[in-house]
């Protein structure tokens, strides 16, 4: 299987499964094992395998010691407080990054993670599109932790990484495509990272740690509305949160 057939299988799997969980369909304790998400996801057993030890370090699903894996038991405090933590550790590395600067390899990487995350969404049609947006979103994530310059930071961000709904494509899953909402939605999150961006390039410290708090505080109130069953987005959120961003100077 070529590398990239790979990934996108397992990607697939990811996906796949995160959905089920936040829809509520496979519930704490449930076992959940490569056969399972090979044949339910129509992936074969390598990507399936590798789609367990990502979900494993996400801290959706435990190990067990006799084998395999269950899903794990959080509760939406526990949700809501990971998210607020990360949150706050990327708006450090957002600061950290417009305050020490940058370089320019790095701030044109940001931007061009930004305008291929706007192509991206902009022709969102089908599940398998969101292969290229969860790519580049992690990318984006992965690029602002650099920027900071900061080992202590980049550390306890792995560590948060491990538990529940964490990660930055935490809120993403396979059936998005068919939401009413979900390109504004994906649209507003990369509004976000560009302003995120701009701030940095700008060396507008607290403006740069504003926006990524923000960010993170959407995707907190997306994935809020996705675990209750919901799929749609407030459009007079989405302004409020927009104008914010204008208003803060670093």
């Amino acid at each position: 299987m070529q590398k990239s057939s790979r990934q996108s299988q397992t990607l697939k799997a990811v996906l796949g499964l995160r959905g089920l969980i936040v829809d509520g369909v496979m519930r704490a304790g449930e076992r959940v094992s490569e056969t399972f998400l090979a044949r339910e996801f129509g992936v074969s057993r390598t990507p399936a395998r590798m789609a367990l030890m990502q979900l494993k370090e996400e801290g959706l699903i435990e190990p067990l010691s006799s084998g395999g894996f269950v899903v794990s038991g959080f509760s939406m405090r526990d949700v809501s407080e990971t998210i607020e933590i990360r949150g706050t550790l990327e708006g450090l590395a957002a600061r950290y990054a417009a305050e020490r600067g940058v370089s320019l390899e790095i701030l044109d990487a940001l931007d061009d993670c930004v305008k291929k995350l706007d192509t991206v969404v902009s022709t969102l049609e089908r599940a398998e599109d969101l292969d290229a947006y969860v790519e580049l979103n992690d990318r984006f994530h992965e690029l602002l932790v650099d920027a900071s310059q900061s080992t202590m930071l980049k550390r306890s961000l792995e560590r948060v990484l491990t538990l529940p709904f964490a990660a930055p494509n935490a809120f993403v899953k396979s059936s998005q495509t068919d939401f009413p909402g979900i390109k504004a939605i994906l649209q507003h999150s990369n509004e976000q990272h560009r302003a995120v961006a701009e701030a940095i390039r700008a060396r507008e410290g607290t403006r740069a740690q504003f926006m990524s708090v923000e960010h993170s505080r959407s995707a907190w109130k997306y994935l809020r509305l996705a675990l209750a069953g919901q799929a749609t987005w407030e459009m007079s959120e989405l302004s409020l949160v927009q104008g914010f961003g204008k208003k803060i100077k670093g």
